[in-house]
Formats: structure tokens, C-alpha cells, sequence
């Protein structure tokens, strides 16, 4: 545990740079579309939104990244008044040159995001996620403890719901746990279907009263939430049926899926091969493109693994996230080399 308290730093930075947003532009809010980042995203909304600031959200989806040109490019089109990013990563280089940023995240840091202001909960322990450090900034806009069933959905969804936050044990107390894990789940499922929309999702934490009202089927979300869960749960299953294929310490599974279950497939077989890498391959989720998903309970860094197996080809788009669960993307002529590099043969590789 980290013994010097970190909420004021984080508060003070925080409160700094939104200090120095324009008033004559929405600010605007891009998140991850996962459990945490969309946390992340409804907590700094809703209470900039009661500090009366104006704002904007937009999620970062499947195959989009801040840093890229096609997002730099969409950014400007819109005045903004001040760019908050959260729950996808850190990386080198400014996202909207001339825009006052605030990027808030726990993942690597991978490099210096320009002239960005940086909250990174990576250097803490425990490690908070992105949408505890979320609910600790908007803690200085708003009256936020009637949302802190919110910054607990995102601790659950990256898995810190045992790391010993206080946070989480109130929001145990408060709200119950199955209520929250089962609602954490449910905000999960639309982002790893097949049309990845979590619209929906961050429609709902931003309107509901507490974990019961996301799954009281009050609000139409809750049934499209449902409905994508189901459509996961039925490729998750075929796809667990699929054997590893093993060269030294690395396990391969590979399927074709156009949802968002290699993460879950990896982590599902990390379990069963603990003394293995295990990368989970879907060559189905985003056409020209093979996602992968790598887990390990041994104690090994894998963002360095890929790093050092990286093959050419490999951009922003690979190697990104946690030391112990992290993926990426690669074009099949970059993949087939990455595979070949680790030993495999032509029976994982993919035809360009």
C-alpha cells in the first residue's frame, strides 16, 4: 500500500487544469469503452455537468485510438473547449495540439503525451482504476458519494475489486455485492458484441440512481444490454471449445468471431495453463486485422515480451495495457511473422 495519501495531488491537478478550460467550447470526454472507462466517463461528466460546465462524451471504440491521425483530425472539426481522455493508456505525443488535455488512466505509461497533464495511477499501490481516479477528480466539481456505486463498477470490471480500496468496501456495504458484479456485466456486454455500440451503456450510468435501477429493465438500455450479453455468451462458449496449440511457453488459441471475446478466452485458459503465455487469437473481430488477447499467471511482464517479439508492422495498435494482460492488433503479414518468430507454423498463420 502506498502510505502517502495521493487523493490530494491527483484533486489539486485536477482541479488546475479544469480551471483553465475554455468557457466558450464543451469540454469533451473520451473514453474507453469498457466497464472502467465508461465509469470514468459518466463520473467526470455528470459532475462537470453539475458544476455547469458544458460537455460533450464520445467512446473510443473498436479500432479507433486517440493518438491517431483519423481522431486528431475528427477533433478539430468542433470547437473544444478543454479534452479530458481517460482509460486509454498514455502514450507519446499530443492528442489535440493547442487543446488544453487532461489524460487520466492506470494503464503502462508508453511515453510523454505532449504538452498533456497526466494522472496516471500506474506508479501507486495498489494500482486505482481509471474510473477511482476518475471519482476522486470529480470529487472537487460536485457532490459525488451518491455516485460511488458508479467508481465501483469500474473497479470490479478491471478486476481491483480485492485490492483493499475503501472505496469499494463502502460501496460493498452500501449497494451489495452481487448487485454490483451482475451490473458490471451487464455494462461489459455491448462493447464485446458484435457491433461494439456501448453507447447504450453510458446512456444508462448516466442517467440511473444506483446499480438495481441498470438492471430494474426501467430504462429500454437494460434490454439491448441483455441482448448483446446473450449474443457473447454463445460465442464465448464456442469458442472455449477450441484446444491450444503449444510451442515452449507459449499457448495459442485461435477462433473466428466478429465479437470481443479474445480477452475473455485468454483469461479463461490462464487458469488451466499457468505455466504459459497464452495468446487468444481472433481473427474475425475487425476485417484486415488480427486481434489478440495475452494473459499469464506467471510472473512475467508481457507488455515487455510483446515488446521484444515485436515484428515489424507493429504500431500503437500492439502492446498496450497491463504488465500481466495486455494484446493488440497486427496486419496479417505482421502477425504471420510475430507467430513465426515464436515458433509457430503456417497452421496459425493468416493468408494476406
Amino acid at each position: 500500500m502506498t502510505f502517502e495519501n495521493p487523493i490530494p495531488v491527483v484533486q489539486q491537478t485536477f482541479r488546475t487544469v479544469v480551471d483553465r478550460f475554455r468557457v466558450d467550447a464543451p469540454v469533451l470526454i473520451l473514453g474507453h469503452n469498457d466497464a472502467d472507462g465508461l465509469s470514468a466517463v459518466a463520473l467526470l461528466a455528470r459532475s462537470l455537468g453539475q458544476a455547469g460546465l458544458p460537455l460533450q462524451t464520445r467512446i473510443v471504440g473498436r479500432g479507433e485510438n486517440p493518438w491517431s491521425e483519423a481522431m486528431r483530425t475528427e477533433l478539430s472539426n468542433a470547437p473544444v473547449g478543454g479534452l479530458i481522455i481517460t482509460d486509454l493508456g498514455v502514450r507519446e505525443g499530443d492528442i489535440l495540439p493547442g487543446a488544453e488535455t487532461m489524460v487520466i488512466d492506470h494503464h503502462v505509461p508508453t511515453g510523454i503525451p505532449g504538452s498533456a497533464n497526466v494522472i496516471s495511477g500506474f506508479h501507486m499501490d495498489p494500482v486505482p482504476t481509471s474510473s477511482l481516479l476518475a471519482y476522486w477528480c470529480a470529487a472537487v466539481l460536485a457532490e459525488v458519494d451518491d455516485l460511488l456505486w458508479i467508481a465501483a463498477l469500474g473497479i470490479i470490471g478491471d478486476m481491483a475489486e480485492k485490492a483493499g480500496f475503501e472505496e469499494m468496501e463502502g460501496a460493498r456495504k452500501r449497494y451489495g455485492i452481487t448487485v454490483l458484479r451482475e451490473a458490471t456485466a451487464l455494462l461489459n456486454a455491448p462493447r464485446r458484441s458484435a457491433s461494439g455500440d456501448a453507447k447504450p451503456a453510458l446512456d444508462l450510468l448516466m442517467k440511473a440512481g444506483g446499480p438495481k435501477e441498470i438492471l430494474s429493465g426501467e430504462h429500454p438500455e437494460t434490454a439491448l444490454l441483455q441482448a448483446a450479453r446473450e449474443e457473447v455468451k454463445q460465442e464465448l462458449e464456442a469458442a472455449k471449445r477450441v484446444p491450444p496449440k503449444v510451442k515452449g511457453s507459449v499457448a495459442l488459441i485461435r477462433f473466428h468471431s466478429p465479437c470481443q471475446i479474445h480477452p475473455l478466452v485468454a483469461q479463461a485458459w490462464r487458469g488451466r495453463l499457468r505455466n504459459s503465455i497464452v495468446l487468444a487469437v481472433n481473427t474475425g473481430y475487425r476485417p484486415g486485422w488480427i486481434h489478440f488477447a495475452a494473459r499469464t499467471a506467471l510472473d512475467l511482464d508481457l507488455i515487455a515480451f510483446l515488446r521484444d517479439n515485436a515484428p515489424p508492422g507493429a504500431d500503437q495498435n500492439y502492446g498496450s495495457g497491463h504488465r500481466q494482460a495486455t494484446g493488440g492488433a497486427l496486419r496479417p503479414e505482421s502477425w504471420n511473422l510475430f507467430v513465426e518468430k515464436l515458433g509457430f507454423g503456417p497452421d496459425v498463420m493468416v493468408q494476406p
